[in-house]
């Protein structure tokens, strides 16, 4: 069996890679020219520089008939001064990798979209939940929405494709999502907790519910991936707990997140200093997006992992790399 990964060098890039070849897949790696291959390396793959966004490098770099196409690459940038990037990316580079796999007779198609294609919802979603992403103002959430259109429209033109949907991941080789976070809040040196919450899941087991999607997903269908619904403030208090610091008291105020994501947006001409907060992830932390799985438990196999869990194998990962004492 031989697959071809988008996104190799990401965070459930490099957890998908390993899995397959714990399978014994023969993996082609998509990666952007000058993409640090440190990690990737180390799993014995067949390296093919090209971006995403030009649809020539992905057809030349993408095998003849292969069994298998994940994917996984994507831009989650939460700032509107990037946002023409991010739609090239996710929505474009979807575009890209869906005719490739057309054009190229490829066997199936695992697509890594994200519980952000559904949007924002004041109660838990599944599958059938209605998907408002693609109307909303918060371009992430939009592009996936729309790069989810692009494989559904290919599927009409015939491809055999599967969408996967996890929600907050967490896990072994995070360097910059929720491991900032857990770093600063390991190191006590976070300075607010967002008020919001979320369904989390292992890297792994969603690495897992890829190879299942591939073996025995359902054509055209989307699986929600979650396992451990928390707020922020209770992931903080679990990283705190488990290193031994004292975890914050509250969650900052819903209003002084998104007062201070505007100030900080609208220094940035004064200061060139980029947002650390932006209106898109001071929303995003503020709201309650929480989904349910039992779609994937059932069809995929996929498996729930306790939140303590899941935090104590990113703290493991982060203090083999020495990534705890960075900042």
């Amino acid at each position: 069996m031989r697959a071809f990964v988008t996104g190799a060098t990401g965070f459930v890039g490099l957890n998908l890679v390993a899995e397959l070849i714990d399978r014994g897949f023969e993996v082609v790696a998509l990666h952007r020219d000058g993409a640090d291959l440190r990690q990737l390396s180390r799993h014995g793959v067949r390296l093919a520089a090209g971006p995403i966004t030009e649809s020539a490098a992905v057809e030349r770099a993408m095998p003849e008939r292969v069994d298998a196409v994940f994917h996984v690459a994507g831009d989650t940038n939460m700032w509107s001064r990037r946002n023409a990037e991010q739609f090239r990316a996710n929505v474009e580079g979807t575009r890209n990798v869906v005719r490739a796999a057309l054009a190229r007779g490829a066997r199936r198609v695992v697509h890594t979209s994200s519980i952000a294609a559904y949007g924002i919802h004041p109660d838990p979603i599944d599958e059938r939940t209605p998907q408002l992403g693609r109307d909303s103002w918060i371009h992430y959430l939009r592009t996936k929405a729309l790069a989810e259109d692009e494989v559904r429209a290919a599927v009409a033109d015939g491809l055999d494709a599967v969408i996967v949907n996890p929600a907050n991941v967490l896990g072994p080789y995070d360097e910059r999502n929720w491991a900032r976070m857990i770093r600063r809040a390991a190191t006590g040196r976070l300075p607010a907790v967002p008020p919001g919450r979320g369904s989390f899941c292992h890297v792994r087991e969603v690495a897992r519910a890829h190879v299942a999607a591939l073996e025995r997903g359902r054509t055209g269908e989307n699986y929600l991936l979650g396992g451990a619904d928390a707020s922020y403030l209770d992931l903080v208090r679990e990283v705190c707990a488990l290193v031994g610091s004292v975890a914050p008291p509250r969650a900052i105020a819903p209003w002084k997140l998104k007062t201070y994501a505007r100030f900080s947006t609208w220094s940035y001409p004064v200061t060139g200093r980029r947002p650390v907060v932006t209106p898109e992830t001071a929303a995003l932390g503020s709201a309650s997006m929480v989904c349910r799985d039992a779609k994937a438990v059932r069809e995929l196999g996929h498996r729930p992992v306790p939140l303590r869990d899941m935090l104590a194998d990113c703290l493991a990962w982060l203090r083999s790399e020495g990534a705890l004492g960075r900042s």
